[in-house]
This record gives C-alpha cells, sequence and structure tokens, in this order.
C-alpha cells in the first residue's frame, strides 16, 4: 500500500504547486470575467506578479506556471464546451450565467481538467476546486461546487467511478 505524500516529499510539492496553481487560475479567470481582461495579459500579469511572490501583505504559494496556464488558456479555448456541460449538472432554473463569479471560475477550471486532464484523477479535481472555491465562499457554496463537478466527473470519466 503507498504511503500518503508527506511534507517535503516531492509528490507533496507537487500537489502544492498545483493546488496553487488551480487557485490562481480560478483568480484569473475571475478576473477576466468581472474586468475583461484578455488571454494574454492575464497570463502575463499573473505570472509576473502573483505566482510565488507577496503582494499586498498575503504570501503567494509557488505555482506550477505551466499546470497555471494550461488551465486559464483551456477554459478560455474550451468554454463553449464546458458551460453546457455545467448548465447540465446545474440545478434546473440555476443556469451558469446566475452563479457567482468566483464560483463559474472555480467549476469552468474544474470541468476543464475534467475534461482535458485524464492525467490529473476525477476525485482529486472535485476535491481542490471544492477547496480552491472554500477560499472565497461559505460553506453551501462549497458543498454544490463539489455535488456539480461530481455529476460531471461520472458522465465524463465513469470508468473511474464503477466498482472494479
Amino acid at each position: 500500500m503507498a504511503r500518503a505524500p508527506q511534507p517535503g516529499d516531492k509528490e507533496a510539492r507537487k500537489a502544492n504547486k498545483r493546488g496553487a496553481a488551480r487557485l490562481a487560475a480560478v483568480q484569473a479567470l475571475y478576473q477576466m470575467d468581472m474586468a475583461g481582461t484578455g488571454l494574454n495579459d492575464i497570463l502575463a500579469e499573473f505570472e509576473s506578479h502573483w505566482l510565488g511572490r507577496e503582494v499586498e501583505g498575503a504570501q503567494y504559494l509557488p505555482a506550477e506556471a505551466a499546470f497555471f496556464r494550461d488551465i486559464v488558456s483551456g477554459v478560455v479555448r474550451e468554454q463553449r464546451a464546458l458551460d453546457p456541460l455545467i448548465d447540465e449538472a446545474l440545478q434546473s432554473g440555476w443556469p451558469l450565467k446566475r452563479i457567482e463569479a468566483v464560483l463559474r471560475a472555480a467549476l469552468r477550471a474544474g470541468c476543464y481538467e475534467l475534461k482535458d486532464r485524464r492525467d490529473v484523477p476525477a476525485r482529486v479535481v472535485i476535491s481542490e476546486y471544492a477547496d480552491v472555491a472554500s477560499a472565497f465562499v461559505e460553506r453551501d457554496e462549497t458543498g454544490m461546487v463539489n455535488a456539480v463537478l461530481d455529476l460531471i466527473a461520472r458522465k465524463l470519466r465513469a470508468d473511474e467511478f464503477t466498482p472494479g
């Protein structure tokens, strides 16, 4: 049985950097949504001013920059395919456009990873984006992110949820 990564292990550092990349990606997608910032501008801004630096007294963890770029670029590129998947998983009467912008960003990023990053286990994606959402919203809304991504994962990656 494999042991869980311990602090200081290479895998733990990689996971931590990916978690930081996910958090930064959600923040970048939120900023793009709210301020209309373009993709190249947002990537440049986050890579030069945010990732792994102290901003306004808060220390941002070092993030895996390539993973950050992939998530943000992937969401932008695939948004027309992602949004219908998210809408379908949301409660009827609550289309994605009615969801708070930061939750929209988390759902889109999580959905992108579920759809296009098969190298990351679905349960990891769901858990990570529920954690990211908890940095910004109340517990109920974190549960909604978890539930929506779980529904999407079971549709896109049913093989990961069937007992085998």
